[in-house]
């Protein structure tokens, strides 16, 4: 199974955070999944970081080493992640997760996430999101 971790599970997974669900771990840990991350959480955590909205133990660097050295894929935002936002609902603002969402109903990947307002768009979908 492909799952996309949503940019808090990715924070919390490599700060040892206990935020992030003991099922959430199970799921990331599990050897049959490809376990991916968007480019998409990188640009929000830059952000977040240049506004001192998010402060981190660790560089974006460091973090990126640490998606390589788990085998955790970078997921790219493609064009046609674009067009699928014209038609998503409006049930959620933020940018970001609204991104994130869009690609793991586009590809086909479970999400990995605490927010449950993905689950409004996900109903009806073969989607699920973990937590």
């Amino acid at each position: 199974m492909n799952v996309l971790l949503d940019t808090h599970a990715l924070i919390w997974l490599f700060d040892g955070n206990t935020c992030l669900s003991s099922k959430a771990k199970s799921q990331i840990e599990n050897v049959a999944n490809t376990n991916f991350v968007s480019v998409v959480s990188f640009w929000e955590i830059a952000i977040k970081i240049s506004i001192g909205k998010l402060e981190m133990d660790m560089s974006m660097e460091d973090l990126q080493k640490l998606v390589w050295e788990n085998g955790i894929e970078i997921l790219p935002f493609k064009i046609v992640h674009t067009f699928a936002l014209r038609n998503l609902a409006y049930h959620h603002k933020d940018p970001f997760d609204r991104a994130i969402l869009v690609q793991a109903l586009a590809e086909k990947m479970h999400l990995i996430s605490c927010d449950d307002i993905f689950d409004k768009y996900l109903t009806n979908t073969p989607i699920q999101r973990i937590w």
